[in-house]
């Protein structure tokens, strides 16, 4: 399980439509399960099914999150068209065990949120409250 701050979730959320027709994509860092800072990052693909984050801001956030003393417990992006969940692409490049997976896509005017945890293989769905 993870908690979301609602403040964080707000954030994520609107860095997904800001980028809109592109995939966004983000960290989240915090401790003990719980989110306290989500980093937006920039999708050097430009893409509407695809994201890999620019390195350099990628490597920045893991120096903040260092540097804060804060643990990565999440990666996020959007998937503007659907799905809901983890594409065979995202389960292909996942790189990060122990690490969430949060997918946000278009739900009734907002986003959906939804956490994933990557494991033999195959992600399962865990639970994301806040």
């Amino acid at each position: 399980m993870m908690f979301l701050p609602p403040g964080l979730r707000a954030q994520i959320a609107a860095h997904a439509a800001a980028c809109l027709p592109e995939e966004a994509c983000g960290l989240i860092g915090g401790r003990e399960g719980k989110g306290e800072l989500a980093i937006e990052i920039t999708n050097e693909l430009h893409s509407p099914t695809r994201f890999r984050m620019l390195p350099i801001e990628q490597f920045r956030a893991f120096m903040r999150f260092e540097a804060e003393q804060l643990d990565l417990l999440a990666i996020y992006h959007s998937h503007p068209n659907g799905p809901p969940g983890p594409s065979a692409t995202d389960a292909a490049e996942f790189n990060y065990p122990g690490v969430l997976y949060l997918i946000l896509s278009p739900s009734g005017g907002g986003w959906q949120v939804r956490a994933f945890r990557f494991e033999d293989g195959a992600f399962t769905e865990v639970e994301l409250s806040g």
